[in-house]
């Protein structure tokens, strides 16, 4: 069944939507619904080579933002008539390995995880819900996250929790950008004119969310988020790792209930509360102005992920990549160097000039010679979502990760 897959990517205030036609590798739209909820929305559409179609008013829900994106393919083209809807699923638990076509099984599932992911699981059903609205004959497929991690060995996801916390509960690692990771995999191994299942790579997905996970043959063996995506690397607004004991620390030196807790370390934690700002760009500009606190917070972020590297590639035994994505991945040539920068006897090096080099291509970045090549692999979710949808609709079983 050939056609355009039309991707959605529901965050709790915007839409993110491509159209993607799979066969061709054409693109012929895409666009962002942003500030749904607040009072001054925006809408902006891009088809062919002339200026986008915007629109500014308010956007009251989800409903109204599918609406408006709706009006912007009638308006600005192209027609819209997908043979499938992929949407971006954050967390699918232990249950779905794999792309699904949506039911009301499938939503009640979701559903039912939604407390391991507040912040993404309702918002993600919800462009489900308005989706199957506006498309009611047409297949909604879920992609999810977590799904690329679930081959993680028992020694990885097991936590050293109480048995029934681990049974009746639930509680392990799951691990995510799961779709980035699966994308970037392959895309790093067509790039060394490998087989995937002959590499070993250390994948580091840096943006506003960032982690780090060690693939070995295509299959995720460790990650560093965890139950949910707070666990890791130091982030936009997340604190990454901390001592399990500090929300306990709270609750009796200053009477904070484990909600306010959650709450601060996932949205007031990270880059934001070392310097201010969640925005990398703003803190290398701020340490380039010898800001010290925006020096210290770059030290902690990259040392931290220079340690995952470290454990990673212990873990591993022989790595073959290390493989940069994500905004910050792809875009900040300081954050690459300096979380490589005494590696050397691990065969990782970086040659200056090509790290430095401005470029939105697949590249490598390593020296010359070096033992592990150091990729930077833009990361394309969407297309990715719209790969697995593709398959499931044309009859092709999803595949399950890898």
């Amino acid at each position: 069944m050939a056609g355009h897959i039309l991707v959605l990517n529901t965050g709790s205030s915007s839409i993110k939507y491509e159209l993607v036609d799979v066969a061709s590798r054409e693109r012929p739209a895409r666009g962002l619904v942003e500030r749904i909820g607040e009072e001054h929305g925006r809408l902006v559409h891009h088809h062919g080579d002339g200026p986008p179609y915007v629109r500014e008013r308010p956007f009251p829900g989800h409903d109204e933002g599918l609406a408006a994106m709706m009006e912007a393919f009638a308006a600005a083209g192209p027609a819209l008539d997908p043979v499938a809807v992929g949407h971006r699923v954050v967390h699918g638990g232990a249950r779905f390995d794999r792309a699904v076509l949506v039911d009301d099984g499938v939503i009640a599932a979701v559903e039912e995880l939604a407390p391991l992911a507040p912040l993404h699981n309702p918002v993600n059903l919800a462009g489900i819900r308005v989706a199957r609205a506006a498309f009611p004959s047409v297949p909604q497929v879920a992609v999810f996250d977590t799904a690329f991690q679930l081959t993680l060995p028992p020694e990885a996801y097991t936590y050293a929790v109480p048995r029934e916390w681990r049974e009746r509960l639930g509680v392990r690692r799951f691990g995510f950008h799961g779709t980035s990771c699966a994308y970037v995999s392959r895309r790093a191994a067509a790039f060394l004119g490998r087989d995937l299942s002959d590499l070993n790579l250390i994948v580091l997905h840096l943006g506003n969310g960032a982690s780090a996970t060690a693939v070995s043959g295509g299959r995720s063996v460790d990650t560093s988020m965890g139950l949910t995506p707070l666990e890791g690397l130091v982030m936009g607004t997340r604190s990454g790792d901390v001592d399990p004991a500090l929300p306990g620390y709270l609750a009796r030196v200053d009477g904070m209930d484990a909600e306010s807790a959650e709450n601060a370390l996932g949205h007031a934690g990270g880059l934001l509360a070392l310097t201010g700002s969640s925005d990398m760009r703003e803190v290398r500009a701020r340490a380039r102005s010898g800001a010290e606190d925006a020096l210290l917070a770059l030290a902690v972020y990259t040392r931290r992920i220079r340690k995952y590297v470290g454990a990673y590639y212990a873990l591993l035994g022989r790595v073959d990549a290390v493989v940069f994505t994500g905004g910050i991945g792809e875009n900040d040539p300081a954050t690459r160097a300096e979380s490589l920068t005494g590696l050397t006897r691990l065969g990782i090096t970086l040659d200056r000039e090509r790290n430095e080099a401005p470029s939105d291509a697949e590249r490598a970045v390593s020296g010359e010679g070096a033992e592990v090549a150091v990729l930077v692999i833009p990361t394309d979710e969407e297309w990715e979502i719209a790969r697995q949808a593709s398959a499931l609709v044309n009859g092709d079983e999803a595949p399950a990760q890898p």
